[in-house]
């Protein structure tokens, strides 16, 4: 199954903010849920042009890119939702743990650009939107996708569950989700704004209504024990420059704790 793996590879050159780069350079895996995914890769970008390293990473739902990440013992880096990193920090299967915070997103909704825009800003707005849309798609929550798991907690909630999904589509993640709506093979879809706008800010109708909010925090992990290269890409992410290359696509500043 395809999961966006995507691999990046450029001319090495001194970087300036950590690491010494050597001749051959290091090739860093990294599991990266789909919600930062347009921003990483521009940083990853930036970070291979300015040394010899190379960044592969797997994009994938944020509970997918957890599962992934903790059954490969050669991955470096891990982005996924806080929770899930609070999860396995718990649990014992994240040790000698480094973590932050990258930004947060909330949950809404796209149509194809160029579309009526339908008003879901109430709950009773939004059900007779849902009600009313021909075919709609969210990803699916089975692959520990956090929308998606959030979308049918809500039109359970709704009373609506059973005719949503008659006309729903279960996308593999948000990346899929907005391929289908770009396409106009969907009506409506549903997943992490960050991803709409990302996709195609022209897509995004909004978020939940105020009842139905949620948002997401996306953070990132790794081992104290983390080679200097990992350490030299983690500090591009968490600069200044990265955390507003990220604001940019959607993925904001995390509220102060």
């Amino acid at each position: 199954m395809d999961v966006h793996a995507m691999r990046l590879r450029v001319l090495p050159f001194a970087l300036a903010l950590a690491v010494t780069s050597s001749a051959s350079g290091e090739e860093l895996k990294v599991y990266a849920a789909a919600g930062v995914k347009a921003p990483f890769l521009k940083l990853a970008a930036e970070y291979e042009a300015k040394t010899g390293h190379t960044i592969n990473v797997v994009f994938d739902t944020a509970g997918a890119t957890n599962k992934q990440f903790l059954s490969d013992p050669q991955a470096a880096l891990l982005i996924t939702t806080q929770a899930l990193i609070t999860e396995g920090e718990k649990s014992g299967r994240l040790t000698d743990s480094v973590s932050y915070r990258l930004g947060d997103t909330v949950a809404g909704f796209a149509a194809p650009p160029g579309s009526p825009k339908p008003d879901i800003s109430t709950a009773e707005k939004l059900k007779a939107t849902l009600l009313a849309a021909r075919r709609i798609a969210f990803s699916d929550p089975a692959r520990g996708a956090t929308a998606g798991t959030h979308f049918l907690k809500v039109i359970e909630s709704l009373g609506i569950k059973d005719e949503v999904l008659k006309k729903a589509t279960l996308a593999q993640d948000g990346v899929e989700t907005m391929r289908l709506v770009l396409e106009g093979q969907v009506d409506l879809g549903v997943t992490q704004t960050s991803e709409i706008v990302q996709a195609n800010r022209a897509a995004l109708v909004g978020p939940f209504p105020q009842e139905f909010d949620l948002a997401t925090t996306y953070s990132l992990w790794h081992r104290a024990s983390a080679s200097a290269a990992a350490k030299g890409f983690v500090a591009l992410l968490t600069s200044p420059a990265g955390r507003a290359r990220l604001a940019e696509d959607g993925v904001r500043p995390p509220a102060a704790r």
